[in-house]
């Protein structure tokens, strides 16, 4: 039963706090330490009438882009129970079609841009959000300022090697250490609050709208700062699937919203108090005996918030493999009960090498704040459009309501872009690379391999005629006992394996099953729908076409799936157990003709080879599995 079913439980509520909120949960570290940062580009001078304004800029900001775009208007918008933006792409790919194509292909396309975002801040969050914790160490004690970045490093180390063990042993107690931590931030905010109660004054949107209106110049640069306070707003609604929106909405409205917003407050007073508190205003709100005992546990909340956001970039990485945007890469799955737990290796290295290599070039939270602040913005940007464009076709809103919120959320989203921009030069540059590369990859992969499947299917040629030709000359090939599975990409044409294997060997088995598979764009595809058969024009000739289909969050295990076979259907008792499997291994070179630009063909081949064992990848038995070789230019 999934957790929509389940409603609203306790457990899954506590399973949400321990993962969903980690990121947006520690937000509370660093922003409002980062908005005042005297070293900033453009400092926001720490004045009374300037500090009310900001507090309420990040209250309301949090309220808007949170609170109303993904707890009450974006989570409503799933694809079979499972969200984020993978998902927002898969339900634009059932719409592309009629006078609405272009702009649903097009919106993809930019959706693609909005996971390679997030891959960008998938490498950002471990770095900013461990070294904020560590950095609390300056406070408890100046000298142990040098230890910061190899402690740091030494943390992330950690946390990646770890991973393969996956998260189901850890993640039973990442709700209480996650419930304990909002609990102290909300208490220490409070207590703060009482030193300058007139701070809840900035509960008023007056506050937020006098900041902007009558302090442009430095509200608008601020808000590349402020944004840092909804950073893992995205993980809500990624994380819907394996949660449920009740439990995540309730977590959210009850704890989160509550213990995060008196942090900001009680930051917000101890800064009225005394300006000189801006050097760690989350830090200073505690006594400095319990600032140690603090740091600690910020830093197990940080590794907690970036696990988060690693199985995030694991799941995202897996579906766009699923979806055809990235190679067939290993995925290792590290839990029995639930299946999003996995663990990805080529991922996993990959942002190992990019966490500590920002850890060792940036050194600080703050020199990291702008190019986080960039990833952000552009996903949740992305995000809102597409939610809209999706909700203007599913759901029965009013269009003139609908478009009166896109304008007003989008305004929102686009002014926080508009303020990172400012801060190419100083980091925002970061994650528009990372994400241009990772699109560039994406898009170039989903290309080469159309142009591939295309050539092969002219060299494999049609599999209608193979199977007559086999038919009205059985001196092409001798009967051998057993059973054979040739893996192919459909069954218009000829498996090059099979094909092969009659013009050079000239033999085949008594059944032969040729295996295509299809990705649909759901989760998950029920064991009722996953398999469906063709006899191929003869029901006596022991050929059939089976196509297995699997949904992009599914194990594709092959001969677990064969098992699901009506064995009236197959023209024959099979001997699965006994089966051999033929698989046809591509040589990909480049050739001349103009299918791509040359840099795009060497990347796209460059790729080819991050690839993972079709055996392992399918779940094929080792012994019993033949490789046939080809090459295709292109």
């Amino acid at each position: 039963m999934s957790a929509r079913q389940q409603g609203l439980n306790v457990g899954v509520v506590v399973g949400a706090l321990g993962v969903v909120f980690g990121d947006i949960g520690t937000s509370p570290i660093y922003t409002l330490q980062t908005v005042f940062n005297p070293d900033d580009p453009h400092p926001v001078p720490v004045r009374d009438e300037l500090v009310y304004g900001v507090v309420s800029t990040v209250f309301w900001s949090v309220m808007i882009i949170v609170t109303v775009t993904y707890i009450l208007l974006a989570m409503r918008a799933d694809n079979d129970g499972e969200g984020g933006i993978m998902a927002l792409i898969t339900l634009l790919r059932r719409r592309a079609g009629g006078q609405g194509r272009k702009t649903a292909l097009l919106l993809a396309g930019l959706g693609i841009f909005g996971a390679s975002l997030f891959f960008g801040d998938s490498m950002i969050t471990p770095a900013i959000s461990v070294l904020s914790a560590v950095e609390g160490l300056k406070l408890v004690q100046p000298s142990l300022g040098e230890l910061v970045v190899p402690i740091t490093a030494v943390i992330i180390v950690v946390l990646f090697l770890v991973q393969r063990r996956g998260t189901a042993a850890v993640g039973k107690i990442f709700g209480p250490i996650m419930i304990a931590w909002f609990l102290t931030i909300g208490g220490f905010g409070i207590a703060g609050i009482t030193r300058h109660p007139a701070i809840l004054k900035a509960l008023s949107p007056t506050y937020a709208a006098g900041f902007l209106a009558g302090h442009f110049g430095v509200a608008f640069f601020s808000l590349a700062a402020i944004v840092l306070s909804v950073t893992g707003a995205e993980a809500l609604y990624a994380d819907m699937g394996h949660f449920g929106r009740r439990a995540i909405a309730f977590g959210w409205l009850w704890l989160v919203l509550p213990a995060c917003t008196l942090s900001y407050f009680g930051q917000g007073a101890l800064i009225l108090d005394d300006p000189a508190n801006v050097a760690g205003p989350f830090f200073l709100l505690v006594p400095s005996w319990l600032r140690l005992p603090l740091v600690l546990l910020a830093t197990a909340a940080t590794v907690i918030a970036s696990q988060a956001v690693i199985t995030g970039a694991y799941s995202v990485a897996s579906q766009a493999a699923q979806l055809g945007y990235l190679p067939r890469l290993r995925v290792a799955h590290t839990s029995a009960e639930q299946i999003g737990q996995i663990y990805v290796p080529w991922i996993n290295w990959l942002l190992m090498v990019s966490v500590l290599t920002l850890v060792l070039a940036f050194r600080s939270s703050a020199a990291l704040a702008y190019a986080f602040g960039m990833a952000v913005t552009g996903t949740i940007t992305i995000t809102t459009l597409m939610f809209f464009y999706v909700a203007s076709k599913i759901f029965r809103t009013p269009r003139w309501l609908l478009y009166s919120g896109a304008a007003i959320l989008l305004a929102v989203d686009l002014l926080f872009v508009a303020a990172n921009l400012t801060k190419l030069i100083h980091g925002a540059w970061l994650p528009l690379t990372i994400a241009l590369t990772s699109w560039t990859v994406m898009t170039t992969w989903q290309k080469g391999r159309a142009i591939v499947t295309e050539a092969r299917r002219r060299e494999e040629g049609s599999l209608r005629e193979f199977v007559d030709q086999l038919r009205t000359d059985p001196s092409l090939t001798r009967l051998v006992p057993g059973t054979s599975v040739f893996l192919n990409r459909g069954k218009e044409a000829a498996p090059l394996a099979m094909r092969a294997n009659v013009e050079h060997n000239h033999v085949r088995h008594v059944h032969v099953l040729i295996l295509s598979i299809e990705t649909q764009p759901v989760p998950r595809v029920p064991d009722e729908e996953r398999i469906s058969v063709d006899e191929l024009g003869y029901a006596d000739d022991g050929i059939i076409h089976v196509t297995v289909r699997f949904g992009y969050m599914d194990t594709q295990n092959l001969p677990a799936a064969l098992r699901l076979l009506d064995p009236a259907r197959t023209e024959g008792e099979l001997e699965l157990g006994r089966a051999s499997y033929f698989l046809s291994k591509i040589e990909l070179r480049r050739g001349d003709a103009p299918t791509m630009a040359a840099w795009r063909k060497r990347l796209f081949i460059a790729t080819s080879y991050i690839t993972s064992d079709a055996a392992e990848h399918f779940g094929l038995p080792r012994d019993r599995t033949v490789i046939m070789g080809s090459h295709i230019d292109v």
